[in-house]
């Protein structure tokens, strides 16, 4: 356990569960160390000797209890009848552990309580142990519906859809403006948060020219089934991606059906004059990469796919290992800059800037990551972005292609810089309607492209395609 007051002698005790024990140490790890709860979930398990369905049972405890924190807390501060904040931090951790057995898994009351208590016994001693169980069984007596209508009847619509669905408040109000409702609790705005706690399923990418979604699902037999949006996606029913053939030696690649989709739409759009030169210009770690030296090499185009990182242009290189290296380059460099350099101004004919972002529409994929976001990063992001699109410009030939690309609905970084791009820079804006006839609730007022997990089962990606004057 990471908590100092609470580290000596306690791996030794082993008298409470091991599974539980092991979620809560990776809480702790997650709280006090900024860890990422699946970079360091199987190392945890494997020193507390959990496997097979305990394992399972303690991967759903803490990927669970992370997703639902912000609710939890709300009704164990309700039941507890003080500040979280009085609450020691290893102990709250504790209740929130014993809400998500009793509120969202199939664990029966008396043992989520009897186990629970358990646990804080162990890590504390009898008198915090009192105070778990009491405020778990205060929790048990009141149904959901009843705590739903409590929190909305003691807080501001903004609030109570935000301790409801557990987020912060800053992301309600994004996610609110980006669909245009008019108020925090509209049912899609509560039903687009709801979707961001439900986790996603694993999702392949058949790569063009290497294989086809037909084929993959031959090889995933009653392991896969064909995918929402994207016409190369597979979801993946069962099984370890990494023992996929296809998997193993490039011909697919884990991808989002979102991410597919958003690259699929930007290289049918039709293009007048030259279309050989295609460049990626944030390429790392190569997903959309392997996608569009697929869909370059279909119609005799070569992709360069450029990375800052020279860590991350070696994952672009794995990704793209299947191909031949006619069918690409790989640069490392500034793509805020990389018009600088000589041969690259005005070179290309399609440019994708998957830009770096929020994250915001990936919130179901990482449980901890809504309540690490500030919006105050926001701003440096939006600078980022805005200078990456104009790197993007200046690498594009004119009557060009640019495909700007975020994982965030957030309209700062979506909407509102596409808007500012047309405005100040030598873009025009390509209606995609034509592109999305078959899913035109993903068409926005603008004619731009935004996915949503509650409608589309696929991250929350967003497309623009603009066209250089």
């Amino acid at each position: 356990m990471s908590d100092k007051k609470y580290s000596s002698g306690y791996r030794a005790k082993r008298k409470a569960d091991s599974a539980r024990l092991a979620a809560l140490d990776v809480l702790a790890q997650v709280r006090e160390e900024d860890a990422y709860a699946n970079l360091v979930l199987a190392d945890t398990l494997r020193d507390y000797g959990v496997e097979g369905r305990d394992a399972a049972f303690a991967t759903e405890l803490t990927y669970g209890t992370l997703r639902m924190r912000g609710y939890y807390d709300a009704l164990i501060e309700r039941s507890a009848s003080r500040p979280l904040k009085e609450l020691d931090p290893l102990l709250l951790d504790v209740l929130r552990l014993g809400c998500h057995q009793l509120l969202n898994m199939r664990v029966p009351e008396h043992a989520a309580l009897a186990e629970t208590v358990d646990v804080a016994r162990q890590v504390t001693s009898d008198g915090p142990s009192k105070l778990v169980n009491a405020v778990l069984r205060t929790i048990q007596r009141t149904a959901p519906r009843e705590w739903e209508a409590l929190i909305k009847g003691q807080s501001d619509s903004r609030k109570a859809t935000a301790e409801i669905t557990s987020h912060p408040e800053w992301v309600v109000e994004a996610i609110r403006d980006a669909l245009g409702d008019s108020s925090f609790d509209a049912t899609e705005v509560v039903e687009a948060l709801s979707a961001n706690n439900i986790p996603a399923k694993v999702c392949l990418a058949a790569r063009p020219t290497l294989t086809t979604r037909a084929q993959l699902l031959r090889e995933l037999g009653d392991q896969g089934s064909a995918a929402q949006v994207a016409s190369t996606s597979v979801i993946m029913d069962a099984g370890d991606p990494g023992r996929v053939a296809a998997v193993k030696d490039g011909r697919a690649g884990v991808q989002d059906s979102g991410s597919q989709y958003v690259t699929e739409v930007f290289t049918s759009i039709p293009l007048t004059g030259s279309d050989r030169e295609w460049l990626d210009l944030c390429a790392g770690p190569g997903g959309k990469a392997a996608l569009l030296t697929g869909y370059a090499r279909s119609v005799g185009a070569r992709l360069t796919a450029n990375e800052l990182h020279k860590h991350r242009a070696r994952l672009v290189a794995q990704n793209l290992k299947a191909f031949s290296r006619e069918d690409y380059r790989i640069r490392v460099g500034d793509g805020r800059t990389m018009a600088e350099h000589d041969g690259e101004r005005g070179y290309y004919d399609r440019v994708l800037l998957d830009a770096p972002c929020s994250g915001l529409g990936a919130l179901r994929r990482r449980p901890e990551a809504r309540w690490r976001k500030d919006p105050r990063d926001l701003a440096e992001l939006n600078a980022l972005q805005w200078n990456l699109l104009r790197g993007a410009v200046d690498c594009v030939r004119t009557g060009g292609l640019i495909g700007y690309i975020t994982c965030s609905p957030h309209l700062s970084e979506t909407r509102d810089i596409v808007s500012q791009a047309v405005a100040e820079l030598p873009l025009e804006l390509v209606n995609l309607a034509p592109q999305v006839v078959d899913l035109p609730d993903a068409l926005t007022t603008d004619g731009c492209i935004q996915l949503w997990p509650h409608r589309h089962g696929s991250d929350a990606m967003f497309l623009a395609v603009l066209r250089k004057k």
